[in-house]
C-alpha cells in the first residue's frame, strides 16, 4: 500500500490526518499520543476510523475485541480491560444481531422467575422441619462442652447477626470477588474477554449478558458497586423477599445488557462492557420508587442528604444525557435500562409476574407430592 500524501492537522494528544490511499480518500483518521517517526524506516500508528472510507480499496485486517489484548495505546475507560479496538462494518440487517440476545433475555427472565417461585415453595415447605432441627441443635449445644475460640462458632454468630438482605447478597458479592481475581490471571485474559464482557460485535452474544454482570476489571469499580448493593440489600429484600429479589437481580443484569446492545447497534458505537451497575441500578431504582421520601447521603459527604426520589431523577437524567451525547466512561444505556426496569417492576411487574405464579407452583406441588404408582405398571 503506497501513501500518496497526507495533510497534518496538528500535534497534541492525538493527531488527525487526511490520507489518500490507493486512489481512495479516507477523510479523517487519528493517531495515538506518541508522535510518529516521519523520516524513519517504520511509520507505525493505530488508526481509528472517524468518517469512514468512501470505498474500501482492500479488506482491512480485523482485530476483534474478544480474541486478545491490544498492544497499542488506545484511549479507553479505566474500568474495562485493555481490549483491542474492534474494526467493524455496520451490518445491513442489525435486527439479526439483536434477535438471539432478545430471545435469550425473554427466556432467561422467565426461567429466573419460575425458579424463584419453586425456590420459595421449597423454602416454605422446609421451614417447619428447619425449626425443629434448630431446637434440637440448640439443645445439643447446651449440653455439649463449648470450645473457646471456636472459629466456626464465631462465623455462625456473625452470619446470624446479618439481615436477610445482607445474607442474600453475600453470595453475589463473593461471586464478583472471584471473577475479579480471575481477571488477574494472565493465561485467562482471552477467556475472560470473550465470556465476561458483553459486546454485540463479539461472536459470543448471549452468555456474556449474564456473566458480565458479575465481572469487574477495576477494584474501585467493584468496590463501589458492591458497597451500593450491600447498602440497599436490606431494603430491597424487605420489599421483594429473598427469592423474588434474586430473580429480579439476575434478570436485571441480562435486561440492562440487552438495552446496551440495542443502543450500541443503533448508534454504531461498539465496544465491550462489564460490571454489575445495570443490575444494581435496578435495585436502587426499585427502592427509591417504593420509598421516595427516604433520605440518602454520599459516603464521603455524610452531611449532604437528599431524598431518594430526587436522587433517582438525577441519575436517570445523567444517564440519559450520557447515552445521547455518547459519553464512554460508563455504559449509560445499561444504567438507564436497569433503572427503568426497576421502576417498572415495582410499579407493574410485581402484579403482572410474581402474583401470577400460582399455576406454576400448583404444577410443581403436584409433581412433588404425586407418589409412584403401586405395582409400577401403567394404565
Amino acid at each position: 500500500m503506497a501513501w500518496r500524501g497526507w495533510a497534518h492537522r496538528g500535534w497534541g494528544c492525538g493527531q488527525a490526518w487526511a490520507l489518500q490511499v490507493g486512489g481512495h480518500i479516507c477523510e479523517e483518521v487519528t493517531t495515538v499520543p506518541a508522535p510518529p517517526r516521519l523520516f524513519g524506516r517504520r511509520f507505525n500508528f493505530f488508526i481509528q476510523q472517524k468518517c469512514g472510507f468512501r470505498k474500501a480499496p482492500r479488506k482491512i485486517e480485523s482485530r476483534r475485541s474478544d480474541t486478545g489484548l491490544s498492544g497499542g495505546a488506545h484511549k479507553r475507560s479505566a474500568l474495562i480491560p485493555p481490549v483491542e479496538e474492534t474494526v467493524l462494518e455496520p451490518s445491513p440487517y442489525p435486527i439479526r444481531t439483536l434477535l438471539k440476545p432478545f430471545v435469550f433475555t425473554v427466556g432467561f427472565t422467565g426461567c429466573a422467575f419460575g425458579s424463584a417461585a419453586i425456590w420459595q415453595y421449597e423454602s416454605l415447605k422446609s421451614r417447619v422441619q428447619s425449626y425443629f432441627d434448630g431446637v434440637k441443635a440448640d439443645w445439643l449445644d447446651s449440653i455439649r462442652p463449648q470450645k473457646k475460640g471456636d472459629l466456626r462458632k464465631e462465623i455462625n454468630k456473625w452470619w446470624n447477626n446479618l439481615s436477610d438482605g445482607q445474607r442474600t447478597v453475600t453470595g453475589i458479592i463473593t461471586a464478583n470477588v472471584l471473577v475479579f481475581c480471575l481477571w488477574r490471571v494472565p493465561s485467562l485474559q482471552r477467556t475472560m474477554i470473550r465470556y465476561f464482557t458483553s459486546n454485540p460485535a463479539s461472536k459470543v452474544l448471549c452468555v456474556p449478558m449474564l456473566l458480565s454482570s458479575f465481572s469487574h476489571f477495576s477494584l474501585l469499580h467493584m468496590a463501589a458497586n458492591m458497597y451500593v448493593l450491600w447498602s440497599f440489600s436490606s431494603s430491597i429484600v424487605n420489599i421483594l423477599g429473598q427469592e423474588q429479589f434474586m430473580a429480579v437481580y439476575l434478570s436485571a443484569g441480562v435486561i440492562s445488557n440487552f438495552v446496551s446492545y440495542v443502543c450500541k447497534v443503533a448508534t454504531g458505537r461498539y465496544g465491550p462492557s462489564l460490571g454489575a451497575s445495570g443490575a444494581i441500578m435496578t435495585v436502587l431504582a426499585a427502592v427509591c420508587t417504593k420509598v421516595p421520601d427516604g433520605r440518602l447521603a454520599i459516603i464521603f459527604l455524610p452531611m449532604l442528604t437528599f431524598t431518594a426520589g430526587s436522587a433517582l431523577k438525577a441519575i436517570i437524567a445523567l444517564d440519559t444525557a450520557g447515552m445521547i451525547l455518547g459519553w464512554k466512561f460508563f455504559d449509560h444505556a445499561a444504567h438507564l435500562g436497569g433503572a427503568l426496569f426497576g421502576i417498572w417492576y415495582v410499579t407493574y411487574g410485581h402484579e403482572l409476574i410474581w402474583k401470577n405464579r400460582e399455576p406454576l407452583v400448583k404444577l410443581w406441588h403436584e409433581m412433588r407430592t404425586q407418589g409412584p404408582r403401586k405395582g409400577g405398571g401403567s394404565e
